[in-house]
């Protein structure tokens, strides 16, 4: 029997000023619940990296299909005059889209898609068909962030957007996984109360892998490993670097071991090279935790993939803390580039 292969990853072309950007909604039409937060993220795409972004017609439909949600994602990658896909926000069930779309169509078109979250979804698809996207960016997120955008997200997504080459990441010398109330137009206005940033915690043996990325959001990643339709057999994914976070949902550390044992089981642990996990949203306006509780969440998240990686894929080298999910700055990460984990040095280098 031949071992399936990975899929030729190839990375779509770079954007210039003045490009056009289709925004999407393939989840939740956040956009038109709260016009003045996407408003905000179009307006930074033109003003800071001098783009044109437009709306296609499902982006504030409240309600859309998963086949007119769909349709627009196709129309987006087709379109010649579109250089480049962007979510305007995640959701809970882009996975439904999947199935409507046109594999051979995408593959003939491939641009770069944004998207983080739910987007898990439509990042796991294009990347089985060989194309690589960017996990990270959304309108109503880090673009429309009250204030200003973080300098940290800023620079990423313009490296992401603009550049090539590689690039040794750090950790953010300040961070938040508090959010603001999206309704009161007003608090746009106010930048949020950021802590003072922490390094990353680092464990496994002590050498450099190099390996394409994959991963995403758990919870979607775990949704895949229950649909199985769209996972393809564990050894594709040998070498690769996986990279994960989780949501806003804030994941129990019983949900974090019983989705990571469901993926050792599956013979997908041992695949990987190296795995980055990022730092988890510990806060949100349903779970107020105190920072004692956080700090308690965080240390309880990080210590469960650690006994789990340990019985599944002993000394595999690993890195926790990174700025790659749901809490703010994001660092916009290449999925299906090539990801650098040298922990020797205690450095990770991303390609773009």
């Amino acid at each position: 029997m031949v071992k399936p292969a990975r899929p030729d990853l190839f990375v779509p072309p770079k954007l210039a000023p003045g490009d056009r950007v289709a925004i999407v909604s393939p989840s939740w039409a956040g956009p038109g619940v709260f016009p003045a937060v996407h408003d905000l993220g179009l307006q930074r795409l033109r003003e800071i990296y001098s783009l044109e972004p437009f709306d296609l017609p499902t982006t504030r439909k409240v309600g859309a299909t998963a086949q007119e949600r769909a349709a627009d994602v196709m129309s987006a990658f087709t379109d010649p005059e579109i250089k480049a896909v962007m979510a305007s926000i995640g959701g809970d069930d882009q996975i439904t889209i999947l199935k409507h779309l046109d594999p051979a169509v995408l593959r003939a078109n491939p641009k770069p898609y944004f998207g983080y979250s739910d987007n898990t979804n439509l990042l796991i698809y294009i990347w089985n068909l060989g194309i690589v996207g960017y996990h990270g960016g959304s309108t109503m997120v880090h673009l429309g962030r009250p204030g200003a955008m973080h300098p940290v997200t800023e620079q990423s997504l313009r490296t992401a957007l603009f550049e090539s080459g590689e690039v040794l990441l750090a950790p953010s010398p300040d961070f938040t996984d508090e959010h603001g109330d999206w309704a009161d137009v007003a608090s746009l206005d106010r930048e949020p109360n950021m802590r003072p940033g922490t390094p990353w915690r680092w464990g496994g043996h002590a050498v450099s892998v190099t390996g394409p990325s994959w991963g995403g959001c758990l919870e979607i990643v775990d949704w895949h490993l229950r649909a199985g339709r769209w996972l393809l057999a564990p050894e594709a994914y040998a070498g690769c670097v996986l990279m994960l976070e989780t949501s806003e949902e804030m994941p129990s550390s019983t949900f974090v071991h019983r989705a990571l044992v469901g993926m050792g089981e599956r013979g997908l642990l041992e695949q990987f090279s190296a795995v980055v996990w990022g730092r988890p949203k510990a806060w949100d306006s349903i779970n107020r935790q105190t920072q004692e509780e956080r700090d308690a969440f965080t240390e309880e998240q990080f210590n469960t993939v650690d006994r789990v990686l340990d019985t599944y894929h002993p000394g595999v080298p690993r890195v926790f803390g990174l700025d790659i999910g749901h809490t703010d700055p994001q660092v916009i990460i290449p999925y299906g580039g090539q990801i650098t984990v040298d922990r020797i040095r205690e450095q990770v280098h991303v390609t773009y």
